[in-house]
């Protein structure tokens, strides 16, 4: 058989599944379902039906605004009905530059409809999203327990209280936010930072001398205070130290010279804007998150970029099981992979929104499943049940 004839040969029963489903499927309609969650707000939940009856989930939480959000997912979806969902690319060359442009909002829409692409795409070619990715290096995925959306007593008992049942739960590693709040100037700003240290303390006192301590500074600190929380901070043996300061030159002087490792970049949208942040050495961690940083695709993108730099990846995502479970897809392939965020003790029923239920390990760990697509449904009932 001549070369030219079986090189084709053998490539056909791989590429066969896409060949069939790739022409015929494509994008059709949409459903919304708004859910519940606390004080924090909810989760605004996308459902893209296919023309063959398939359907992909997709997150859209925590925008600015979910109204907005809502709106820029039907002005997105309808440039992109009628595409077929092997079209990430497509879909991203014509609408990344216009969600950039929209902020935030724009990004949520853009990545919950992105993420649906990918679950049709797994479900029609009959194979687990990890696979369309470049295979399972992680069959689990360790997780920590965020525990600051649940925090309502922001007080080191407070914090406290609610590490203790992320302890009882298996989870070895916890992260907390406790300078939320903090003044901008004034006495109060000392007090505060003096209030989210012993808030710090009071859980490493829970979790012990073992587990792992992660602190969000959500970017409240200067270069200078930073470096001094930092230092009070070193007894508590850090996991790592995120989000000290806003600029990308601070956060690499901040890198460079603390004692303990460093993580951010959540709110960056697409590998052009990470680019930079990667190459001035602002963290050891990079952190995008699936809903800000233009889904799936981009994810894996900056995954990819982050490797190169020598950095590991922990993607950012204390939002819905959906969210969580297409993160861990492409997680499951990362070879830099690090850990993963869960926000820990804000619903009871949290597990229960999707089939088969949300289910973790002891030690936080997630099985990854090797069902088509995301491997997981909506539960209608219990979303109608929370709905908001």
């Amino acid at each position: 058989m001549l070369r030219r004839t079986l090189l084709p040969t053998l490539a056909a029963p791989f590429a066969a599944p896409f060949l069939k489903a790739a022409p015929k499927l494509t994008l059709e309609s949409f459903e919304i379902f708004r859910v519940k969650v606390n004080h924090r707000g909810g989760w605004v939940l996308l459902r893209v039906k296919a023309s063959n009856g398939l359907t992909g989930l997709g997150d859209a939480s925590h925008g600015r605004r979910d109204e907005g959000v809502i709106g820029l997912i039907g002005e997105f979806f309808s440039k992109a009905k009628g595409r077929s969902p092997f079209d990430v690319e497509l879909f991203r060359r014509d609408l990344m530059a216009e969600a950039e442009a929209k902020g935030r909002d724009g990004a949520v829409a853009f990545g919950a409809i992105e993420q649906a692409m990918w679950d049709l795409q797994g479900k029609a070619a009959g194979l687990p999203c990890w696979a369309l990715f470049g295979g399972k290096l992680h069959p689990t995925l360790r997780h920590y327990a965020n525990i600051n959306r649940a925090t309502v007593d922001r007080n080191p008992e407070g914090f406290a209280r609610l590490a203790e049942p992320a302890v009882r739960d298996g989870f070895t590693a916890i992260k907390m936010a406790s300078f939320d709040g903090l003044p901008a100037a004034g006495p109060g700003r000392k007090e505060g930072t003096d209030r989210g240290i012993a808030c710090v303390e009071a859980v490493r006192r829970v979790m012990g001398p073992s587990g792992d301590l992660l602190v969000d500074a959500h970017s409240h600190f200067t270069v200078a205070e930073g470096f001094e929380v930092a230092s009070r901070l070193e007894p508590s043996k850090l996991f790592w130290f995120e989000e000290i300061c806003r600029d990308i030159p601070g956060l690499a002087e901040l890198n460079r010279k603390l004692p303990m490792p460093t993580a951010g970049g959540e709110s960056i949208f697409g590998i052009n804007n990470f680019y930079p942040y990667i190459k001035e050495g602002a963290v050891d961690t990079t952190m995008p998150d699936v809903k800000y940083c233009g889904g799936l695709l981009e994810l894996r993108k900056i995954g990819a970029i982050s490797e190169a730099a020598g950095l590991t990846v922990a993607p950012h995502g204390p939002a819905s099981p959906i969210c969580n479970m297409a993160q861990a897809h492409v997680s499951a392939a990362m070879p830099n992979f690090l850990i993963l965020e869960l926000g820990y003790g804000e619903i009871p029923w949290r597990g229960e929104l999707v089939n088969p239920p949300e289910v973790f390990e002891k030690g936080g760990l997630l099985r990854v499943p090797d069902r088509p697509g995301l491997g997981i449904e909506l539960n209608e009932r219990v979303a109608a049940a929370h709905a908001e």
